[in-house]
Order: C-alpha cells, then structure tokens, then sequence
C-alpha cells in the first residue's frame, strides 16, 4: 500500500523530465540501498535491555546489631501486635509489576487507521504493542480494508489527479473522460498493491505484514529502522525474515499493471522501473507511518 504514486514517463516536457530524472535517481537510490541494508537493519531493529527492578523494592533486612539491642519490653510489644495482625486475618499481598511491562506513556506511538483523513493506515501496529499472528483470513481482511476504505477512493483520485497534471500518460488524455482513466488505474494499483503486499504474499511465506511502530530513539535511528522494514519483517512464528512480502509483492504488482497500461508503458524495462518506484514509496510509506503519532501529537495537538 503506498502513499502516492512516483510514477512518470520521461519522455515529456523539459520540466517533466528534470523531475522524472530526479524521480529515477531516487528510485535507483532506494533499490540499492535495500540491497545492501540488511546487515544494518539488523542493528536497528534491536530492543533496548529491560530496565532493572528499581532497588526500592528490594527487600532489606535489618541489621543484626539492631535486632540484638531491642529490650525485653520491645520483644513483648511485638509479640502481641503480630497477635493482633494474626486475629484480623491474612493481609493482602501486592505483586510487584515486572520492569519490561511498566512503560511511562505508550501514547506517544499510538497509529489510527487514517492518517490525514485521506490515508489508509490500517497496517500500522501503535508503538509498545504485542499482538498474535494473523490468519490468512485476517490478511485478506486488512488488504480488503486498505483497498475499499472510502479513504481508498478519496486517495486514488488525488493520485489520478496528479497523474493527470503532470501529463504522466499522454495516451490517456485530457477532461473527465482522461480522469476517468487515470482513476480507474490509480485505484487497480492501489487494490493490487494491497493485496500482493498483505495477503497473498503474506499468506503464502507465513510473514507479517503490519508494520510494528518503533516509537522510541532519536530520528536517525527510527529513520533507519523504518527503512529497515522495507527489507525485514516479522514472521507468524514471531521471528525475522527477509521481506518478501514488500519485496516480491512490489514486483507482483508492476508485472500485473502491464495488462492496464498502455503499450507504450509496458515491457520489462517498464516493469523494473515501476517496481523500483513501488519500493521507493514503500520506503517513504513507513517513515511517514513510523512519525506519524508524533505529527498528529504535536501538529494536530492530539494525544
């Protein structure tokens, strides 16, 4: 599921084709980083150590000397006021709440299901959260969400918007009627990009296809662990693997858009081009998923 669209014809207007250059560096950029990231990424996706039991709530004794000092009068005050604890009946005992499960504030990372009003954000899992693994009916409930979500509409139609202005297809026209096919695309992209990325690859490899929001560290560091999620990702069985699902699904959906396209926009180089946009925007997806409780939090003032 992508945010928006990078794709562009180069052979256009000289300004459309500055930025259909810059667009393809990008492109290029993002692929060759994945290729070679997967040794960071590892790095990056490490859980700090849990925090130590705090040493208040250790258990002192008291010191023999003390103990010996106490007079005979002391002893017998003692005596009969643990007599009178024993006639009221047992005390009820406190279980102190281990260090790994007492957080400060798990607001700080916590995902809605839009981002924007106008953004499916339905794959995204709230910082500080451990959920079960999902089925392959559940899978196909989350891409079926993030396909047919009225958001889903709104977004395919700004994505066909700007297709348009930028006269990306030529093929496809001008006024209602080329909107109309720029939208239609649009949308068959956004569904199959969905359901490739988070049901069916997924299903099949037995992976993960949230994305589970870091929440914690400075800006470099969550960066480079939402880039790392491009590459890896969670398995049913709790583990990591190489993500295939983002990886194979991606390619999936470029090879599948070379049945709607125009002719002029098919062929493997098409194809290779389009994925490495695809992989571009996925990149870019989960940066702007990973920060998103923090832009809502402090752009939008809410907690």
């Amino acid at each position: 599921m992508t945010l928006w669209s990078s794709k562009c014809n180069p052979a256009r207007q000289q300004g459309v084709r500055l930025e259909c250059a810059w667009r393809t560096a990008g492109s290029a950029a993002v692929v060759l980083f994945l290729l070679l990231s997967p040794a960071l990424a590892w790095s990056q996706t490490a859980v700090p150590d849990e925090q130590s039991v705090p040493a208040a709530e250790e258990q002192t004794q008291p010191p023999a000397s003390t103990a010996a000092s106490a007079s005979p009068s002391d002893a017998d005050t003692e005596s009969e006021s643990q007599t009178a604890i024993l006639a009221l009946g047992p005390l009820p005992t406190t279980v102190p709440t281990p260090a790994a499960d007492r957080k400060t504030d798990n607001s700080d990372g916590q995902q809605t299901k839009r981002m924007f009003w106008v953004v499916p954000n339905f794959a995204a899992v709230s910082a500080y959260t451990k959920l079960p693994p999902l089925s392959r009916r559940e899978k196909f409930a989350l891409a079926r969400e993030d396909s047919v979500d009225y958001t889903s509409f709104i977004w395919a139609g700004i994505l066909a918007g700007q297709s348009m202005a930028l006269n990306s297809y030529p093929e496809l026209h001008h006024g209602i009627a080329g909107y109309g096919r720029y939208y239609w695309r649009a949308f068959a992209d956004q569904a199959s990009g969905a359901f490739f990325t988070e049901a069916i690859v997924p299903a099949l490899t037995r992976e993960d296809p949230r994305y589970y929001t870091r929440g914690y560290g400075g800006f470099f560091r969550r960066t480079g662990y939402a880039l790392s999620q491009v590459v890896l990702t969670r398995t049913d069985a709790g583990g990591t693997s190489f993500n295939f699902s983002e990886i194979v699904g991606n390619a999936m959906e470029a090879g599948l858009s070379n049945l709607y396209y125009p002719p002029q926009e098919r062929g493997f180089g098409k194809t290779a081009e389009n994925w490495g946009a695809q992989l571009e925007s996925a990149a870019l997806n989960n940066i702007i998923k990973e920060f998103w409780p923090d832009i809502r939090r402090k752009l939008f003032l809410r907690k």
